[in-house]
């Protein structure tokens, strides 16, 4: 009899693991047919990149994107709210003019950068390179030079080629003459700038307080290691990146003293402190409603373009991953969120407040999928340090099509780096939060923060498997009936101390920035 009922209660495993995956085929082969033949992606995208644009943190657009999506979530029956975390500088950028007018008429491409102030009028000047000089005593001599100048303080550009071109078309020997005088370029303007006495964020308030005009830059000339320039320190002049082309140009005719001017006119609204918040969907778990599945992408964006891959495009992909769950596993076990991250941009802090905000979801967290580094299919994914990572998303990763998951190379127990976005936030706190690591397209040399991330560069076929891909993992998280274990796998050392590794605290989200 004893044999005869345990033979019984195996059978009964068998049968209900047959059902359970019968259950598992038929949902996801639902999310496939849903996702192909009824996607959303190109009419989000249009809306949101094409209709409402940039979503700088603290700007109208921001809000009204905030606003465009908790109705669209809430037109698919999905419960959204907006949830407040702090406030932030409001400011509403208005018209960028920049013309060369000596010793040629030239319309130059280029933008104020983020939180640039406002102009009253047109400015006409001549430019002026940062000083390459011997010291902070050296400098502050130079200084006066600056007065009613617009002072260049970015390297002169090697080339406005891609690296790609090079080498494609380039003699192997060119190619390296080039990287090296990049090098060497890069190298020698860190130390003009170190030579100062200023970082680059206190040089900008020194030539200021000196009088000069206004404050150039080139994004592409910092872009092999020199300090980024995302957004203005100025408070009465104006910060305006120029495009390579046009900054190479007067760079190369400033540094031949041929004097060149030009004419800024900027347009902007400082707005005082504006709220911001976090956009929270939720659907409800049936049979545990108090663990979480988590969907997650940051919402705001730079604003020199329309923020397409960074991070419209991770948006774009939660947001389809939640209208298929919804239509196809309307009633999952556990509850699924999606977070809608603000001020990722300024250090991670709309998804350091929610962690901060709501300590028994981050408790009861399965997992939670993070997506933002472009437009391309997702490749990577790492177990950030959890012991167990493996057993659990391998097992996941199972359920999805073989064209999706055969691309997607997987690193267990991985270790709990790439602080660089949101799902950092929640690893931080102990919590199973994991990227989705895209395949490139030149995102990091060629959208990421510039005026060329728009809706022209996202490749929807790579979009809609990446929707897919989390649907299926949202789903197999939510029904998998154990529960994710948050044993850390031990950290390789540190070879020059000897010290073991350690996991990365978690840090308090800035809940009231944008006014230093």
């Amino acid at each position: 009899m004893k044999n005869f009922n345990k033979l019984f209660f195996v059978a009964g495993i068998c049968m209900s693991s047959v059902s359970y995956a019968q259950t598992s085929n038929t949902v996801v082969s639902h999310i496939v047919k849903e996702a192909t033949e009824n996607s959303q992606l190109p009419t989000l995208a249009h809306e949101l990149l094409d209709g409402i644009g940039p979503r700088l943190v603290g700007t109208p657009q921001f809000d009204k994107a905030g606003k465009w999506a908790t109705d669209k979530y809430k037109s698919w029956g999905i419960t959204a709210r907006q949830e407040k975390w702090g406030d932030w500088r409001g400011w509403e950028r208005g018209i960028s003019h920049i013309d060369m007018v000596y010793p040629r008429i030239h319309s130059i491409e280029g933008t104020q950068l983020a939180w640039s102030p406002g102009m009253k009028k047109p400015v006409t000047a001549e430019t002026i390179i940062l000083a390459d000089v011997a010291d902070s005593t050296a400098f502050a001599k130079w200084l006066p030079a600056v007065k009613g100048k617009f002072v260049m303080i970015s390297m002169n550009p090697v080339s406005g080629r891609p690296d790609d071109n090079w080498k494609e078309f380039a003699l192997q020997g060119s190619f390296d003459k080039m990287k090296e005088e990049r090098t060497a370029g890069t190298e020698a303007w860190r130390n003009r700038i170190k030579k100062t006495g200023y970082t680059t964020k206190t040089l900008a308030v020194a030539l200021e307080k000196a009088g000069a005009a206004g404050i150039i830059t080139n994004y592409w000339s910092q872009g092999f290691g020199v300090d980024k320039i995302f957004a203005a320190y100025t408070k009465t002049i104006p910060t305006v990146d120029i495009a390579l082309e046009d900054y190479g140009l007067l760079y190369r005719l400033t540094e031949n003293n041929e004097k060149p001017r030009i004419t800024i006119q900027t347009e902007s609204k400082e707005l005082g402190a504006v709220p911001t918040f976090n956009i929270i969907g939720e659907i409800k778990g049936t049979e545990k409603p108090d663990e979480y599945v988590m969907l997650s992408a940051h919402f705001d964006s730079w604003d020199g373009a329309t923020g397409a891959t960074d991070n419209g495009t991770g948006t774009l992909t939660m947001m389809e991953a939640m209208r298929i769950l919804k239509k196809v596993y309307p009633k999952p076990k556990r509850t699924i969120l999606v977070g809608h991250w603000s001020s990722e941009e300024q250090g991670l802090n709309g998804s350091r407040a929610f962690v901060e905000d709501h300590p028994e979801i981050v408790a009861n967290l399965q997992a939670l999928f993070n997506q933002d580094n472009g437009t391309g299919r997702v490749v990577n994914i790492s177990g950030q340090g959890f012991a167990k990572a493996g057993d659990f998303i391998s097992k996941w990763l199972e359920a999805v099509p073989d064209t999706i998951r055969h691309q997607i190379k997987t690193n267990f127990p991985g270790s709990p780096g790439g602080g660089g976005s949101d799902f950092a936030s929640f690893v931080a706190a102990d919590a199973p939060g994991f990227s989705l690591g895209s395949n490139s397209w030149s995102y990091g040399n060629y959208t990421w923060h510039t005026n060329r991330d728009t809706y022209d560069k996202i490749v929807f076929d790579d979009l809609r498997s990446n929707a897919i891909l989390t649907a299926i993992l949202v789903y197999m998280a939510s029904e998998d009936p154990n529960k994710f274990p948050r044993d850390k796998a031990e950290l390789p050392g540190n070879s020059n101390t000897g010290q073991p590794g350690k996991w990365p605290q978690p840090v308090k989200a800035n809940r009231h920035g944008g006014f230093e």
